[in-house]
């Protein structure tokens, strides 16, 4: 009903042991952060999408076994998705390289942790992992149609799983837009790995839970 942010965040510690929240501004998650006195979970905002990124890597070291040396391949959007793998991948020592349209790059702050932008057959050249997001987002709905035409040819298709590594695997958010960015021959032919990435948002949030609220 319109009460500051920092009053809520006071309340709601008083009755909860943890908040995840999923929302547009990061400020939201940081306010919350700073005035609450429990665990705050970023569930989601426009500028990363940490939770998720979690289990995109648990997904990767379950079916490669290892990050050590693996490419990932973002072709899409850079939004909330792509700042937080570039943050994610780099961290746990892989080479990250994403390909996007002028106009649509990761946010300025996580540019000081990549810097490798180019087209999509060459952001996938031998790459271990391609990933991509829908091209409009929650809250980017009137865009949509401005946002196809942008992204025309940043769609991950034979020709880009071409140029990677011949068992590249194939990982995508969800809900999937299948012929927009992902093709629909791409999409079920790596449905097992996609879908056990969906399985992982549960344990890997399980896992945040315990490390954040353990007794």
């Amino acid at each position: 009903r319109g009460e500051p942010v920092q009053d809520t965040a006071r309340v709601l510690s008083r009755y909860l042991d943890g908040i995840m929240i999923r929302t547009f501004e990061q400020k939201e998650v940081e306010d919350l952060a700073e005035y609450g006195s429990i665990p705050i979970i970023n569930g989601l905002t426009d500028f990363c999408h940490p939770c998720q990124i979690l289990a995109d890597l648990m997904t990767i070291r379950a079916v490669k076994s290892s990050f050590d040396g693996l490419k990932v391949c973002f072709i899409g959007d850079g939004n909330n998705m792509a700042n937080s793998l570039i943050v994610g991948c780099l961290k746990v020592g892989m080479s990250f390289h994403i390909a996007c349209p002028e106009g649509y790059r990761p946010d300025p702050q996580v540019l000081e942790f990549a810097k490798a932008y180019g087209k999509p057959l060459e952001a996938a050249q031998d790459a271990d992992v391609v990933i991509t997001d829908v091209w409009a987002s929650m809250g980017q709905e009137g865009e949509a149609e401005k946002r196809k035409q942008a992204f025309a040819g940043y769609q991950i298709n034979d020709a880009v799983m071409a140029a990677a590594h011949a068992d590249a695997m194939v990982l995508h958010c969800l809900p999937a837009h299948r012929e927009e960015e992902i093709t629909e021959k791409v999409f079920e032919a790596h449905a097992d790995e996609i879908f056990e990435e969906a399985e992982n948002r549960l344990h890997a949030q399980k896992a945040v839970m315990v490390k954040l609220m353990e007794q």
